[in-house]
């Protein structure tokens, strides 16, 4: 199985290629050049490893939540790599690929979402997969949910970074750590869509589409 996923949903621009279980990686710091910079990697990465479009199994990219361009750039870039070649996508959820990345059995994850909200999710992590505890939501930190049972959670992500002492307050009788520095990585994209291209749980790419959770993306003055 040959996957390339990658991931724009932040300020960090990733690419990641699955060589049946193998992993060539790279990420840069994009700022808001995610566009230019891509399909350079792109290209490096393809030449890196010896292989051509036509000789992958599938895509995957970060679908959301995240940056609305972001979101929109990795959308478009698969559809357009998928059109081509003729493979299908698998959209993995940022959230979840941050809760891949801490890799322990019970992980919150939240990214600044702006607007002095952020997009939340729970996981607990099984065999070979990960439970949804909490579905991703936008909320404003003061009323992120409570979860079930006694167990000791990590927490991860710009949300975490942006609110920790808020955060740290609210889950003080069930958060042991917060992770910080943590982002969505086109690695653990492909991680998380490695089994479900191997399952045939692929889609077109005229079917593939971001997953926004929030509506606009900036307040009108009046909301100010």
């Amino acid at each position: 199985m040959k996957i390339l996923a990658l991931d724009t949903s932040t300020e960090y621009c990733s690419l990641a290629l699955w060589l049946d279980g193998n992993m060539l990686c790279k990420e840069v710091l994009a700022g808001q050049k995610h566009t230019e910079l891509l399909l350079p990697m792109l290209q490096e990465m393809l030449a890196k490893s010896g292989l051509a479009l036509t000789q992958l199994d599938g895509f995957a990219f970060g679908a959301g939540p995240g940056s609305f361009t972001g979101l929109r750039i990795a959308c478009g870039i698969v559809q357009g790599l998928a059109l081509a070649t003729d493979l299908p996508i698998i959209g993995i959820s940022t959230l979840e690929a941050m809760a891949q990345r801490i890799g322990t059995s019970h992980v919150m994850a939240a990214l600044d979402a702006r607007m002095g909200e952020i997009y939340y999710a729970a996981y607990t992590q099984t065999v070979d997969s990960w439970s949804i505890i909490q579905a991703p939501i936008l909320c404003l930190p003061q009323h992120i949910p409570q979860l079930p049972g006694e167990r000791c959670w990590v927490g991860c992500g710009s949300g975490f970074d942006q609110h920790h002492e808020l955060l740290s307050h609210l889950y003080s009788n069930s958060l042991c750590r917060i992770e910080q520095g943590c982002y969505p990585h086109a690695q653990e994209i492909a991680q998380l869509a490695a089994p479900k291209l191997m399952k045939g749980l692929g889609i077109a790419a005229e079917e593939a589409a971001p997953v926004y959770i929030r509506n606009k993306v900036a307040l009108k003055e009046n909301e100010r």
